[in-house]
């Protein structure tokens, strides 16, 4: 790679890229920058599962809300439950490779969702169950929402 690659590359990423994609298409490969090119497919994957961790976590964190502050569900949350269900299902659609990795990091994601719901709800760590009482189906499916407890 000469420096003047180099220097593209640091300065303006989107001129940078807008060339690699010529040299691409020109099948040049020779002058391709393939050290940044290679770092930034990498990236991209990595953001994917970033982005899929995200909206995992505030899916479950509004279920979560949704069943233990019953009195407080808004439309607010039912619209970010919906909104990260879609965003979920766009995700596995263009990328399905992150399907199997969902039921990887659905543990972490809960503890993630937990702390934040403590945080955000102010009721004690205790109040939300020790493991994930979703299950994959119902985080995905557009009609599930936790059960509201009945008066008794």
């Amino acid at each position: 790679m000469d420096n003047q690659t180099d220097n593209l590359y640091q300065a303006d990423f989107l001129i940078w890229a807008e060339r690699q994609v010529e040299l691409l298409r020109s099948r040049q490969f020779d002058q391709l920058d393939l050290h940044h090119l290679s770092e930034e497919i990498a990236d991209m994957g990595s953001q994917l599962r970033h982005e899929l961790r995200h909206r995992l976590e505030l899916l479950i964190l509004h279920l979560l809300k949704f069943a233990y502050q019953p009195q407080r569900v808004s439309n607010s949350w039912r619209a970010t439950i919906r909104e990260q269900r879609r965003r979920i299902e766009l995700l596995l659609d263009d990328a399905p490779s992150l399907a199997p990795r969902l039921d990887q990091i659905l543990d972490t994601c809960y503890r993630q969702a937990c702390l934040r719901a403590v945080q955000e709800t102010g009721l004690p760590a205790g109040t939300f169950p020790a493991t994930n009482p979703f299950s994959r189906e119902q985080l995905l499916d557009p009609a599930y929402l936790p059960p509201l407890p009945t008066d008794p």
